[in-house]
């Protein structure tokens, strides 16, 4: 890996120094600084209301257009996670996974764009992108929360959508010299009991503390926060239409695929099922602060979370066997079909699985920081920060497939390969179905366990980052101080895939016979409520199903060739698992940036104008290691590689490929204060946010041909990837009223995005020249002549050129009603609307026929309102989240983007204050049970129905 020269760094300083200088010697007339927070009136206001004004306070006041939670307003509300709290801002919507919030949307955009710090420095994820979960973040262990809708030169780069600041306790800030706070609550899901084996009731815990000693110059604080909680839904899943048959026998239909237009598109099947399971997580922060001196300052602070997921799914899954199976009775949506009765034929593979899915997945994320802020002179400022992210996640994925058998009990099992079913899906409601088996799926006389298999995904990610900034205060009528500075940061990212497999999930294998079921290790699941019709199937109990089939101890997952091409020896795998080895590797990221921004503060008659203007430039070198295949050649240098069992494979050289790019980013942002109460801001700026960090992984392989000699490859990923960019205005009014606490605030925002990640053949592609190692010539084996290479096409993940605008405008409405007559006085309301629009469009025909659907994460409305109500020491509070249908990917199918119904989400949350110290809390969120719904491209073409029930917390306050 290449280093960085300091050309960044000593541009920067150069660039600042020379405006410096220049700005110091024009010093010699200055006009008086707006000094607006003098001229504020403070009013004094408890709970919910205290928190509002506190955050409006914020927002007023900071140089970009953003977005503020105060810390009073985080903890006085149990958001279950920072993804709940942050979507009660406007422009910011979620993603429910789960049935709770994950990944946030800002403006239209999905997290992919959303970049996130804690206490100012870059946070890896989980995810195994760059999407931050912030459901990872315990709202009780954040004490402030930002959004920067317009960056400005000293934000670190990285979201074109925004950038999501995080802020942990600073125990200096304390108003108090102790403080300690507990929180104990209970909850329940009220759609639990309707799960086999589900968990009902959980808990949330967390406490406190923040003190200071030594006559306040020494602060400590310290948290803990654990969640325990229920995780179910009950859910119809429709499978992509991934094939295609004639099924209307219409003669000259030509609707259909190219290559057969008289066809119709046939769906994979669907799936009908229950899942539970328990969610834990445990949240940890600490910080010390030191202040020796009246200029000096040192903290360093820990924030850690582990966040452990053990659930099951439970169910039928139905697959209806492509062509070959017959269809009669078929009912079409376009070209289509959405309903049918569906035959299994003597050469097909139509059949119902009674599935009983393990999944384990285990999260940690370290945040590790220390900062020295130095007061150099009265107009110096030096700021040093050192930090670590640090994120694991080792997801499980353990299957369980059973079929029906003909009869369970004899010696060789047969498969009852008389299969009908009948469907007809109903758009967003569930589905018809009929099985001419219904009666076996609870019958252990008939079903045998038939395969089962584990596939790990682990993933880890790393950044470790340097960072020196200074800030230097001018004498001068048009700025009032320079900030100038640089980061280096080095991040690496590792996945590694795994698998074991034993039986068939088709048929009965002979050598890995199926398990015959015991009573002891079945329960026979009903279904209830609106799904109460679908046949009833046999839940299995994985381990004692595990241990009567491999009474040694089940096997674990290895990382294996298997009986790939170019194996030496098979070692009895009679199956490819290559993927284990090609989809497993590293991608290494080193970012070396600089920056100089001038602070505006100035008149423009007797208009105050405050802001900033500077500049960013970012060199990024980023590399990826792949497996080539070069066939064995030695010359290629092809060598031996040896998997996790000893497998050898002699096809394949180890390689690095990667690339290296500068960006500058200029910004401005200027607020004209129009009057006391009154201002208008203005931003422009380049942005960027680099691809999925997953995207970047090296996948890739390159063959020539050998009778023409022509090179083709192919990349489901590409470390040759550069970022996203986008240019971006923003204008914002905002009025905050001088006779109430509350404000009036109306933006308009407008981004060109240059480009997006697609998948393509690129005809001509120079291998030799993005590293690839490929031959000058090959022998025709035929004729054993030496034929000359020649470039042919690479088929992989590109920047295309098919960008495009996102433009909106958010109304944001806050007031206290204080000045109404007691007790209405109590009285308040905190609203936003936004609407977003975009030209920018992608395919799909995951629903058969292709059609377009609209940028992933925008809805066109979101509505977010909050009415609540104080008296004495009462508070309740409803708030209501609607957003119009977006596009996201489908939650129960992993890599399948689709379309999502509009969904409101409501909250009610109502609390007793007995005395200052002693408070209790009810609350209930998603008070209405709202599903998540998808569909492919079109609403008849059902995607998933998920229902995740209501989640109900009882619990007591502590603070002293």
């Amino acid at each position: 890996m290449g280093k960085f020269k300091l050309s960044a760094l000593m541009l920067a300083m150069f660039a600042a120094s020379s405006v410096l200088a220049a700005v110091e010697s024009d010093a010699q007339s200055t006009v008086k600084k707006p000094q607006l927070e003098e001229d504020l009136e403070v009013i004094e206001v408890r709970g919910f209301s205290r928190s509002l004004i506190q955050s409006l306070n914020q927002k007023r006041f900071t140089d970009t257009v953003s977005e503020q939670l105060s810390a009073d307003d985080l903890g006085a509300l149990p958001d279950v996670s920072m993804a709940d709290a942050l979507t009660r801002l406007p422009g910011i919507s979620a993603v429910r996974t789960g049935g709770q919030a994950a990944e946030i949307n800002i403006r239209g955009m999905s997290g992919g764009f959303v970049f996130s710090t804690l206490n100012g420095r870059e946070q890896v994820s989980t995810s195994g992108s760059r999407s931050i979960e912030f459901d990872q973040y315990p709202s009780e262990l954040i004490s402030s929360a930002a959004v920067y809708k317009s960056p400005k030169a000293s934000l670190i780069e990285g979201g074109v959508a925004g950038t999501v600041e995080l802020q942990t306790a600073s125990p200096l800030d304390n108003d108090q010299q102790h403080k300690f706070v507990v929180n104990a609550r209970g909850m329940y899901n009220d759609r639990a009991s309707e799960v086999n084996d589900a968990t009902e009731f959980g808990d949330r815990i967390s406490f406190s503390y923040q003190g200071k000693y030594l006559d306040d110059t020494l602060g400590v604080a310290l948290g803990y926060a654990r969640l325990f909680q229920p995780s179910v839904a009950t859910q119809f899943i429709g499978l992509a239409y991934n094939d295609n048959k004639d099924v209307d026998g219409v003669a000259n239909d030509t609707n259909g695929p190219e290559l057969k237009p008289e066809n119709e598109y046939i769906s994979e099947g669907f799936e009908l099922q229950h899942l539970g399971g328990e969610e834990t997580r445990n949240g940890y922060m600490a910080a010390i602060e030191w202040a020796p001196v009246d200029n000096f300052k040192l903290k360093g602070d820990v924030f850690l979370s582990r966040f452990d997921t053990e659930s099951f799914a439970r169910g039928l899954r139905v697959k209806l066997g492509g062509p070959t199976a017959t269809y009669t009775n078929a009912q079409l949506e376009g070209n289509s079909v959405v309903g049918a009765s569906v035959n299994r034929t003597s050469k097909g593979y139509t059949r119902v699985e009674i599935v009983n899915d393990d999944n384990q997945d285990f999260d940690e994320v370290d945040s590790y920081g220390v900062n020295a802020d130095w007061q150099v002179t009265e107009r110096l400022n030096v700021n040093v920060d050192v930090s670590l992210s640090r994120a694991k996640s080792n997801f499980r994925n353990g299957l369980l497939w059973a079929l029906v058998a003909e009869d369970a009990s004899a010696e060789e099992p047969v498969l009852d390969k008389n299969v009908s079913i009948n469907y007809q899906l109903n758009g967003l409601n569930l589905p018809d179905v009929g099985f001419n088996q219904a009666a076996a799926f609870s019958d252990i006389d008939r079903v045998m366990v038939s395969k089962y298999g584990i596939y790990p995904y682990q993933n880890e990610d790393e950044v470790s980052a340097y960072r020196l900034d200074f800030k230097y205060e001018l004498n001068n009528s048009w700025f009032s101080s320079v900030e100038f500075g640089a980061r280096y940061s080095d991040r690496e990212y590792s996945n590694n895939r795994s698998v074991f497999e034993y039986g068939n999930d088709g048929d009965f294998s002979v050598s890995e016979p199926p398990l015959r079921l015991t009573n002891d290790m079945v329960n026979v699941v009903d279904w209830e409520g609106d799904f109460s019709y679908f046949p009833s199937y046999l839940a299995i109990d994985l381990d004692k199903a595990l241990n009567a089939w491999f009474p040694e101890g089940a096997p674990e997952p290895v990382k294996t060739w298997g009986n790939a091409d170019g194996v030496v020896d098979s070692q009895g795998y009679t199956t490819n698992y290559s993927w284990t080895m090609l989809q497993s590797g590293s991608v290494y990221e080193e970012v070396l940036s600089a920056y100089a921004m001038l602070n505006i503060n100035t008149e423009i008659g007797t208009m105050p104008v405050l802001g900033n203007i500077g500049i960013r430039r970012v060199d990024t070198d980023q590399s990826a290691t792949i497996l080539e295949n070069v066939n064995g050649d030695l010359s290629l240098g092809a060598q031996n590689i040896t998997d996790s069992i000893g497998i050898i494979n002699k096809n394949y050289l180890p390689n690095v490929l990667g690339t290296t790019y500068t960006d500058y980013l200029p910004s401005l942002n200027l607020n004209f204060q129009l009057t006391d109460n009154t201002q208008l801001r203005f931003a422009a700026a380049k942005v960027m946010s680099r691809p999925p960090i997953n995207r970047l992984a090296g996948d890739a392989s390159a063959q020539a041909d050998k009778t023409s000699g022509k090179i083709n490859g192919s990349s489901t990923n590409n470390p040759f990837l550069k970022p996203f960019y986008a240019d971006q205005y923003d204008i914002s009014y905002e009025h905050y009223f001088d006779e109430s606490d509350g404000a009036l605030v109306i933006a308009g925002f407008y981004k060109n995005i240059d480009s997006f990640i697609d998948t393509i053949a690129i005809e001509g592609f120079d291998f030799k020249g993005n590293g690839f190692n490929v031959p000058d010539y090959i022998e025709n084996p035929v004729s054993g002549e030496q034929v000359a290479t020649t470039n042919g096409t690479y088929t992989t993940a590109v920047n295309n050129a098919n960008g495009g605008y996102i433009r909106g405008i958010e109304l944001a409405y806050t007031q206290v009603f204080s000045f109404l007559p007691a007790p209405f006085d109590g009285l308040g309301f905190n609203g936003s609307y936004s609407y977003t629009e975009s030209e920018v469009e992608s395919i799909t025909s995951l629903g058969g026929e292709t059609v377009t659907q609209g940028l992933p994460g925008l809805s066109k409305n979101v509505l977010n309102g909050t009415l609540f109500y104080s008296l004495d020491n009462f508070e309740t509070r409803l708030n209501v989240r609607y957003r119009s249908d977006f596009v996201s990917e489908q939650v129960a199918i992993n890599e399948q983007v689709v379309n999502f119904d509009a969904e409101t989400v409501i909250d009610f949350q109502t609390s007793y204050q007995f005395t200052d110290s002693f408070g209790m809390l009810l609350q209930v969120n998603n008070l209405t049970d709202e599903p998540t719904q998808s569909y492919f491209g079109n609403e008849n073409i059902t995607g998933t129905t998920q229902y995740f029930g209501r989640q109900v917390y009882l619990g007591f306050t502590y603070s002293h």
